[in-house]
């Protein structure tokens, strides 16, 4: 680690000259991963006083979750490797030239696979959506997983509201159109169109990116807020929607509201809901995950991609 780069790292945020994400992307460069980055970043906000940084040691410290670290590429350069291909955190930019992040996974060899962005919970980019991209790997699809919040990840709910709440939405739908683009622009990817998968806040993200987006492949929604009947009607991707009955926060009646207006408009879609099943049931290290429902609606996802981003 360069301690004196860094020391300025800190200085330029701390007096405005860097901003979040910026800030964000050159400290887990020079720390070596982006959680002793989000450290730093705490320490800042910690102690704001320019003239007075915060100690660093800690923060050079690896921890023993800490993500892969950020590739130096626009490519797809592997941090790791498993049995079935690779894994790695990439950059690539948005249209006005910004760096943006995500997670990468990869199906083994070089001929190109079908594609498709994961969006995150509420929580960031963490494992669990990592692991997810993983699974697609795993089943020959090439997954990009956005980190939507620039670096943050939190396990705390009251985190993760002000998270949600600082998010620009339209923003984030703009970010995730950028990563179909990257995606479409890889040998590796096989066309013509690319599919989105999101869950809880990355659900209602996946249904707004098939109303944003004109040329998208298929949407899957997992327990994500639904479309109003007008936008369902604007829709012209298949979409699938993997719903809980029992979710707290989102309406059955409004799931069907959407599922009657997506059919009424003609689109391809699918409405799934899960007695016994509340709100996060695939997210299998939470105590609301549902096995039953999970094991349904795994392969319904995997079924619905291969039929819609087939070549």
């Amino acid at each position: 680690m360069d301690r004196v780069y860094v020391m300025q790292l800190v200085r330029s945020f701390q007096v405005g000259e860097l901003s979040r994400r910026n800030f964000l992307l050159r400290a887990s460069a020079a720390l070596g991963s982006v959680a002793a980055a989000n450290l730093l970043l705490s320490a800042c906000n910690a102690n704001p006083n320019p003239t007075a940084p915060p100690v660093l040691e800690d923060a050079a410290q690896p921890t023993q979750a800490a993500p892969a670290t950020t590739a130096a590429t626009t490519e797809a350069a592997a941090a790791g490797t498993g049995a079935n291909g690779s894994m790695a955190m990439v950059e690539y930019k948005d249209s006005d030239g910004e760096t943006l992040m995500g997670y990468l996974a990869r199906p083994q060899g070089d001929d190109p696979k079908p594609a498709i962005v994961v969006i995150q919970e509420w929580w960031g980019l963490n494992d669990h959506i990592k692991d997810v991209a993983n699974r697609f790997a795993n089943e020959g699809f090439v997954a990009l997983a956005p980190d939507l919040y620039h670096g943050a990840v939190t396990t705390e709910p009251d985190e993760a509201r002000k998270l949600v709440m600082e998010l620009d939405m339209a923003e984030a739908v703009k970010e995730i159109q950028r990563g179909i683009d990257f995606l479409q622009e890889q040998s590796y990817v096989a066309g013509p169109k690319v599919g989105v998968i999101g869950f809880c806040m990355g659900g209602g993200l996946a249904l707004q990116t098939a109303l944003a987006e004109a040329d998208l492949g298929a949407a899957v929604a997992f327990y994500g807020r639904p479309l109003s009947p007008d936008q369902a009607g604007q829709v012209k991707a298949p979409v699938l929607g993997l719903y809980g009955a029992t979710d707290q926060g989102i309406p059955v009646a409004d799931v069907e509201a959407m599922g009657n207006a997506l059919k009424e408009a003609g689109v391809e879609s699918e409405i799934q809901v899960y007695e016994g099943a509340g709100h996060a049931f695939f997210n299998d290290t939470a105590p609301s995950y549902n096995a039953e429902a999970a094991k349904d609606a795994w392969p319904r996802t995997l079924e619905w991609f291969r039929k819609h981003l087939s070549a």
